[in-house]
């Protein structure tokens, strides 16, 4: 309290201690400017005492009470208020807001963050209060909806919103009774509540329900990609992507379903294989044979009752149907005749015409079995027996059946067994210089001979290897075989060793080749590798890379079996050969008019293009004669000399050597 002149009547402790003020200093008396020089001081003042008496003089002389703030030294801040006196000077109250400003800051700065939080959601939000009337709403729901905000004003309940949506077409079919007492429901339990939202312009929305403080938060999220997209995972895990028909695993899904029904119905499994597709496949590439194989799988829906049956894709060229609720065998029979029918019909694509046909397996149930594996196995087991018997056939499973599978299954065993058990052989078949008559090199032959089967013929156990995926260890260890013993050979002979598609797609192809020659010493232009048709006619980029590469380390490479399987020269012009050879059938007819005029053509073809032409299966003098008039660089044969042992084909090679020098 001050009077009149300035002067300090009566001062509370709080006064002294909210400045920090010395109460020896600060009596009753001290003029209100030396207060002020005090506190600049002491250092709580943050002006000089003459720059804080010019801010509060105006005050302390106005007539009216008056309010003010003021930040101290040390950020504090003061609420100063002046109340007149009757008898002249005044009464000061002095109050430290400090933690009040700043919670109201903060308080400031949480809404500034929730507004921007607001604005900035990628989700629409409704907030409702414990009267379940809405208090918060942000524009994204506003632009989700694409409604007006007078649609939905502050004040409005979930029913009315509900209402609202369903009145403006944007949900079009809504039980709102339902929806309202299920949110109420959940509310009531403290539980989260979600559902999805199908609106009439073809969106799904995700809306989540979450209790908060007696109301509750909706938030609506735009999720149509994203279910477009589990839909889309959900399909393609069950359906093949090639011909759109369910996959085997929907296939096996719906089979277990309908055996499992208390009164499951006779039903029938028919397992698909089709014929010469591989020579399709062979003969016009991959892109036909998928064209093929999407044909096939319309013409197998055609054939059964689309609204009863299921047609599945296994794949490659495997096909499967159940055929559901059938009377009797006569029923399954029926419908295989008009598969093998249908099925058997010519393909016509761009000009060309396509042959294919399908062999089918049948088995019954429950007469077959009463499980899925059972009736997949026997179904199986019937197909295998059908294409052994002959092609374009079906087959009912019957008891026995089991025993050529069970053959097959063993020899696959024996087969597994054999390459640890050192049972593989290599033969070498010598290869002719027709123009200079001296033998070049030769070709290494694979044999098994096993302790319990014999001599087993490649035409088996090649198969066998190649659908077990055993061919790429045989052809590793075939690689490293031959090229240890044609590094023993005279320098000029070559080493020519068949590969199959197999190894080369299986990744580490052209490590095994250079692991093979660092480890036996032979120089890379001395190996051959021989290929098929069927490799050249994949143009992935990995395989034409394998070749590039072994090729620009000086590795010869080799056409093998030219003539028998695509029909297009273009993968010549893709990838240039070293050599091409020329299939044993067609020199077989070498005495036939328009087989020698193929394989002239193919010498002449290999001349243009600098490739070495060699012939397979020379048997007769006759044959080699018209070979060399026709020009052919090679002969291969039973003429030239069957397939021997290394150290056979070493003394003849040495004894060749011989012969040159002392000529």
């Amino acid at each position: 309290m001050f009077d009149a002149e300035e002067r300090m009547i009566i001062c509370n402790r709080n006064y002294i201690d909210l400045f920090r003020l010395d109460a020896k200093v600060v009596k009753p008396g001290i003029r209100f400017f030396d207060i002020l020089q005090h506190s600049v001081d002491v250092g709580v003042a943050s002006q000089s005492a003459e720059e804080l008496y010019a801010v509060r003089k105006p005050y302390i002389d106005g007539a009216a009470p008056s309010t003010y703030e003021e930040t101290l030294a040390d950020g504090r801040i003061i609420v100063i208020s002046h109340r007149p006196l009757a008898s002249g000077g005044w009464v000061s109250i002095y109050e430290d807001v400090t933690v009040q400003r700043r919670a109201e800051e903060e308080l400031k700065e949480q809404h500034r963050r929730f507004d921007a939080a607001l604005a900035n959601m990628s989700q629409g939000l409704l907030m409702y209060d414990a009267d379940g009337k809405m208090i918060v709403r942000n524009q994204r729901f506003l632009e989700l909806y694409k409604v007006a905000a007078a649609d939905f004003p502050y004040g409005t309940t979930h029913r009315d919103a509900l209402e609202r949506l369903l009145e403006l077409g944007i949900y079009t079919k809504l039980d709102v009774d339902s929806e309202v007492a299920k949110t109420q429901t959940c509310l009531q339990a403290g539980k989260m509540h979600s559902t999805y939202r199908y609106l009439s312009d073809g969106r799904t929305f995700l809306v989540v329900r979450q209790p908060m403080g007696g109301g509750w938060v909706v938030t609506f999220d735009d999720v149509t990609e994203q279910r477009r997209a589990e839909e889309r995972m959900t399909h393609l895990a069950h359906h093949d992507t090639l011909t759109n028909l369910p996959n085997r695993s929907m296939f096996r899904e719906k089979l277990d379903q309908a055996l499992g029904e208390a009164k499951a119905k006779p039903l029938a499994i028919l397992s698909l294989d089709l014929d010469r597709f591989k020579a399709v496949n062979d003969t016009f590439g991959h892109p036909a044979g998928d064209w093929l194989l999407k044909c096939v799988a319309k013409r197998l829906l055609h054939a059964v009752r689309s609204s009863k049956d299921m047609v599945a894709r296994f794949g490659g060229d495997e096909f499967a149907i159940i055929q559901f609720g059938i009377k009797s065998a006569a029923d399954a029979e029926k419908l295989a005749k008009r598969i093998v029918e249908i099925v058997g019909k010519p393909y016509r694509d761009k000009g060309r015409e396509m042959h294919v046909g399908v062999s089918l397996g049948i088995a019954l149930y429950p007469g077959d079995g009463h499980d899925a594996d059972t009736l997949l196995t026997n179904a199986d087991m019937a197909l295998y027996r059908g294409k052994s018997e002959g092609r374009n056939v079906y087959r009912f499973f019957e008891p026995g059946m089991d025993a050529l599978m069970r053959e097959r299954r063993a020899l696959e065993l024996d087969l597994e067994a054999a390459l640890s058990k050192r049972e593989f052989e290599l033969d070498f078949q010598p290869i002719l210089n027709i123009g200079s008559g001296e033998i070049v090199g030769a070709e290494a032959l694979m044999r098994w001979r096993s302790p319990s089967r014999g001599l087993v013929s490649p035409e088996n156990f090649i198969p066998a290897a190649e659908e077990t995926g055993l061919i790429v260890q045989l052809g590793d260890w075939a690689l490293r075989k031959a090229c240890s013993v044609a590094a023993h050979w005279p320098p000029e002979m070559r080493m020519a060793v068949n590969v199959s598609a197999a190894q080369i797609k299986s990744g580490g192809f052209a490590r095994s080749v250079i692991s093979a020659l660092a480890f036996s010493g032979l120089p890379a232009n001395r190996l051959e590798l021989e290929i098929t048709e069927t490799v050249m006619m994949d143009e992935s980029d990995a395989v034409l890379k394998t070749l590039s590469q072994l090729r620009g380390l000086g590795v010869r490479i080799a056409l093998d079996d030219f003539g028998t399987g695509y029909s297009s020269l273009g993968y010549l012009r893709r990838f240039p050969v070293d050599k091409i050879k020329i299939d044993r059938s067609f020199i077989r007819d070498l005495d036939r008019r328009d087989t020698a005029a193929i394989v002239r053509t193919v010498i002449g073809l290999g001349a243009e293009l600098g490739i070495t032409v060699t012939a397979e299966g020379v048997e007769t003098e006759a044959q080699l004669d018209m070979l060399r008039k026709a020009g052919c660089g090679e002969a291969q044969g039973y003429l030239i000399g069957v397939p021997a042992k290394a150290a056979d084909m070493s003394r003849l090679l040495r004894s060749q050597a011989l012969l040159r020098q002392s000529g």
